[in-house]
């Protein structure tokens, strides 16, 4: 099996001298998913939880819905792919869409009609400013793998009082099949759910915290316009640019309160349509 980094030794320039050193550099690798004998494509991805994210994608994909529905998965001895086999006769997608960002996701254009994406999410309570920092020290704290390579992404789901699926990989999109997956196979049931991620919100990456069912989806970094669309029907508080001491609200901040009683949050946002 590949190890999720591998070590290098390199030249540093430093101050005008160059220094030789080793570190550790984040492991991309390709990876082919075969459901039921057919292989359908191949993941630019790290190479662990891989049985979560093979799981996940399918569930993302809106082609499974429960873990009774996986007869068995299981990666070779290679690690270069992921068996899944089903209870359930699934059809792989006709046409498979490229995702926006890097290491080549994709996703199924049909998966647009079938994967809830039109539900509205209602858990996820009310978060306090203070609170919301809290969560991203906590997710800066479950970077493992970045802390050792850097170059790579994590996403943290979490009911907000200590319970949190972390996954890392090289490409933002697979961190969140990777948390659906772990959550089908280890039967975790999150009854309120807050999706935290260092990568970027694309549609592709709200519509998976949708199929995940999180109220609330925070990013160190910026949404797309339809990502603020699709959060806006699905119900979704989505925050962006989240610091220790700031974010950004960009749709439904009703359940965003200020730590600071003097200060109110306004119930609108700037980004709203007329």
């Amino acid at each position: 099996m590949s190890e999720p980094s591998r070590s290098f030794t390199f030249n540093r320039m430093q101050n005008g001298q160059i220094v030789e050193e080793t570190g550790h550099v984040i492991t991309e690798m390709a990876v082919s998913l075969t459901v039921n004998g057919e292989v359908w494509l191949t993941f630019m991805c790290t190479p662990v939880d891989l049985e979560a994210l093979a799981v996940g994608f399918l569930f993302n994909e809106g082609l499974i819905q429960e873990r009774e529905q996986i007869a068995d998965v299981r990666v070779c001895a290679t690690g270069d792919n992921i068996d899944v086999w089903t209870t359930k006769s699934i059809r792989r997608p006709r046409q498979w869409r490229k995702t926006s960002g890097c290491t080549g996701g994709v996703t199924s254009v049909e998966s647009e009609r079938s994967n809830e994406v039109g539900a509205v999410n209602k858990n996820g309570g009310i978060l306090s400013s203070d609170e919301i920092a809290e969560l991203v020290d906590d997710l800066f704290s479950t970077q493992k793998l970045y802390r050792l390579t850097g170059g790579v992404h994590t996403s943290t789901l979490t009911d907000g009082k200590g319970h949190f699926v972390t996954a890392e990989d090289i490409g933002r999109h697979n961190t969140l099949d990777k948390i659906a997956g772990k959550c089908l196979l280890e039967n975790i049931r999150l009854t309120r759910r807050i999706l935290l991620t260092t990568g970027r919100i694309s549609s592709e990456m709200l519509q998976k915290a949708a199929r995940i069912k999180a109220a609330v989806l925070i990013s160190r970094t910026s949404p797309s316009t339809l990502s603020i669309d699709l959060a806006e029907q699905t119900g979704i508080t989505l925050i962006g640019y989240a610091r220790r001491n700031q974010f950004t609200i960009y749709t439904h901040p009703e359940r965003i309160v200020s730590s600071n009683p003097l200060v109110e949050i306004q119930p609108t946002s700037s980004l709203s349509k007329p």
